[in-house]
């Protein structure tokens, strides 16, 4: 009997966790159904036609804002990538904040040529005024002139219907004040690369099933857009501008607080943004205690429940072989908790991968279970205690 009990305790959280992925993997596809209207009504006249869109196509206007800090090296790319949208220049401006860069990033964007609106502007380096990429925004902010802000970062990689087709789902649905777009990291093909992918692209994928279930939970601060007015009615990030972290997530949940229903997510292949992963081990794991240390500060109650179960689900898998060696009776609980784990994150995350073509990236699922438990209780203790490196600083 205590064996029974035992292995009950041990399933109860892989099961709740794999009915939660089979409720969000149909939250994805009813997304994908819509946004494939959106995707067709424009992407195959371009590659039919091979000629631009007219400028009339889409009406929206847009402040494409960029926090750079020592950014000399990606930002060429990035600002090529803007120069190349099919968004006709004349809807968007760039504005690109230097926060006290110790390269040449200011001097790449002074002597960029484009036939967009490119300006640049520096933090002042006063002792004691405002640092960071919250303090960044806030100056581009202070200056722009769209009524829709788009955000990515310095070291981003675009495609040319970027905007585009921010503008035709803005256009769609006009009462959208919020788009949260997908992003895919990419790197040299090596096993811990595509591990860290893997791991990524499941929460972009959670973040974007949350918004279209109607509780978001997460978005990435390289991918989003918010109307700049209603920015202001919840007062921007006032109330977390003493953390590092949080440009996106807490803005994210401000707004779904004051609009509900307003918030979306871009599930088009056009609108994936590309970022380059952490070169390393200990890179991941700075970037995942930054993410990680803005956890305890949410005021929405559905991105904490979210991560409890998945903390809860991946210390389940990884007590059940423990325990097994003590108990032989239990293989058979610790064997249906693996396959209810695993075969909730497969099911979930095939979509999810098919959007960034990275579909072979399924075969990883088991190693990356392997490592998740130690991995995201380590993160999640490191973020708590606060403090990590990023940039060059150190930030408590």
């Amino acid at each position: 009997m205590k064996t029974k009990w035992l292995g009950v305790g041990l399933l109860v959280a892989p099961l709740v966790y794999a009915g939660v992925m089979v409720a969000l993997r149909r939250s994805w596809g009813k997304q994908a159904v819509s946004c494939q209207l959106l995707a067709d009504s424009f992407l195959p006249d371009i590659e039919a036609n091979n000629q631009q869109p007219t400028a009339n196509s889409c009406s929206v206007r847009f402040s494409v804002l960029i926090a750079a800090r020592n950014e000399a090296d990606t930002l060429p790319h990035l600002l090529e990538d803007l120069r190349q949208q099919t968004l006709p220049a004349a809807q968007f401006e760039v504005i690109l904040v230097d926060d006290h860069s110790t390269d040449a990033t200011a001097a790449v964007v002074q002597g960029t040529v484009t036939d967009f609106s490119l300006r640049l502007i520096q933090l002042a380096r006063q002792p004691g005024t405002p640092t960071g990429k919250k303090a960044a925004l806030q100056a581009a902010l202070a200056v722009a002139r769209a009524p829709w802000v788009v955000c990515t970062d310095a070291d981003c990689r675009l495609g040319p219907d970027w905007l585009r087709s921010y503008a035709l789902l803005i256009q769609q649905a006009p009462t959208t004040r919020f788009i949260s777009g997908p992003v895919l990291l990419t790197g040299p093909d090596t096993v811990l690369h595509r591990l860290m992918g893997l791991e990524f692209a499941g929460l972009v994928g959670v973040g974007g099933a949350c918004i279209q279930a109607g509780f978001p939970t997460m978005c990435n601060g390289a991918n989003l857009a918010y109307r700049r007015d209603s920015f202001a009615a919840v007062q921007g990030f006032a109330g977390n501008e003493h953390l590092a972290s949080g440009d996106d997530e807490f803005l994210l949940h401000k707004l779904h607080a004051a609009y509900p229903g307003s918030i979306r997510f871009l599930q088009v292949e056009a609108a994936v943004v590309r970022t380059a992963a952490p070169p390393t081990l200990a890179a991941l794991l700075q970037q995942r205690v930054r993410w990680a240390s803005k956890w305890r500060h949410y005021q929405a109650d559905a991105p904490q429940r979210l991560a409890v179960l998945v903390l809860l689900a991946n210390v389940s898998l990884a007590m059940g072989p423990v325990l097994w060696l003590r108990q032989p009776g239990l293989g058979p609980w610790v064997g249906a908790a693996w396959a209810l784990k695993l075969g909730g994150d497969v099911w979930f995350l095939r979509p999810v991968l098919r959007l960034l073509h990275r579909q072979r990236w399924l075969r990883m699922v088991p190693l990356l279970q392997l490592t998740y438990a130690p991995y995201t209780l380590g993160v999640g203790l490191l973020g708590l205690r606060g403090g990590y490196q990023w940039k060059g600083r150190q930030v408590k």
